[in-house]
């Protein structure tokens, strides 16, 4: 059993391997297409030698205030948990995620996995931890799809056509199905476990006691309570998480002196995210800058302002996030090796003086 789950374990490593190399070299090829006109490629570094220093530092405030509200959203489902755990330590926990979901195979899986465990050093339950992972995953998707529904509302109401039509009502859907999802999210849990347990019938994994927790963990998570009034407020921050994001690429088409396509902006940027999220490319690499650079240019902003204003967001949200996010991660495992290396060492006991 021990040496088949470890072949099973080796083969998945083996494929994310290669599906991370795949995707990066998809990535790398659209930034090499999207580069390969020098032309642009100079006008828009002239553009960046002349950016805004306030604008720019407005960025960096956004995308770094949209990482702080989502430590205080961890910390309010975490509280409705039943655990406290301070914004300081979520947001470090935030940045080092973020690092570890832009840069390392086999997301999202591996990033879901350093916040349960990172939950768990600080006395959350593996329900508990698995219901904060859950519920936040669910309201992201769903301030995703409000911020992408407002888009292409703002997109209609400047130029109605039937696709836009039809996206709309696919987006008000998704955002309404998603509600429904974070309510009844015990539904979800029992359709999770019944999942494990065919799982286990028709492959025999996950095997024995393993399989046992996790049915056990997805029994306890059902019996957290989620009010109405509290899903709506962790929806409404999670949508704040992408507002702040989106002020951050504002911000930068400031900084670069970039016209704002305000009826068709909103918009560009739930496509990017949506692209940035799919498990093809770490990150979005190349694709989020040429795409985003794509529908900016197709809502009629200049070539050279929407490359020059999408490569400083993408250098703020992306590769300073993930700099800093690892710097993170180093201080948070040198914190917890520290942590276990005090509580393991042998204690001098005072001698006993007659």
């Amino acid at each position: 059993m021990a040496i088949e789950s470890a072949v099973a374990h080796q083969r998945f490593r083996w494929w994310a391997q290669v599906r991370y190399a795949l995707g990066l070299s998809l990535g790398i090829a659209a930034l090499f297409v999207l580069f390969s006109q020098r032309g642009n490629l100079r006008a828009a570094w002239h553009q960046l030698t002349r950016v805004s220093i306030p604008w720019l530092l407005g960025a960096v405030i956004a995308e770094t205030m949209s990482i702080f509200i989502f430590a205080y959203v961890q910390r309010r489902v975490l509280k409705m948990a039943g655990t406290r755990i301070g914004v300081a330590p979520l947001f470090a926990i935030s940045l080092a995620n973020n690092a570890i979901a832009n840069t390392v195979p086999g997301e999202p899986a591996v990033s879901s996995a350093f916040r349960y465990r990172q939950y768990r050093r600080r006395g959350a339950s593996r329900a508990g931890s698995g219901w904060t992972i859950l519920t936040i995953i669910i309201a992201q998707a769903i301030g995703m799809s409000s911020v992408l529904l407002v888009g292409v509302l703002v997109s209609l109401a400047t130029s109605s056509n039937a696709t836009n039509t039809r996206t709309a009502l696919v987006g008000l859907f998704i955002v309404l199905g998603a509600g429904v999802v974070l309510l009844r999210r015990d539904l979800l849990l029992r359709f999770l476990g019944g999942i494990v347990r065919l799982a286990q019938r028709l492959t025999g994994h996950p095997r024995g006691d393993i399989g046992e927790r996790i049915v056990a963990t997805l029994q306890r998570m059902r019996e957290i309570e989620l009010r109405p009034f509290d899903a709506l407020e962790i929806i409404a921050w999670a949508t704040l998480v992408w507002g702040l994001d989106l002020a951050c690429l504002l911000c930068s088409m400031e900084a670069t002196h970039a016209p704002i396509p305000w009826h068709g902006i909103i918009l560009a940027y739930g496509v990017a995210q949506i692209v940035a999220v799919l498990p093809i490319v770490p990150g979005g690499i190349g694709l989020v800058e040429g795409g985003l650079t794509v529908i900016l240019v197709a809502y009629g902003s200049t070539r050279v302002h929407a490359l020059s204003s999408v490569l400083v967001y993408r250098a703020i949200s992306f590769w300073f996030a993930v700099i800093v996010g690892w710097l993170s991660y180093t201080a948070l495992s040198l914190g917890a090796r520290r942590k276990h290396t005090d509580s393991s060492a042998p204690r001098d006991h005072p001698r006993r003086t007659e």
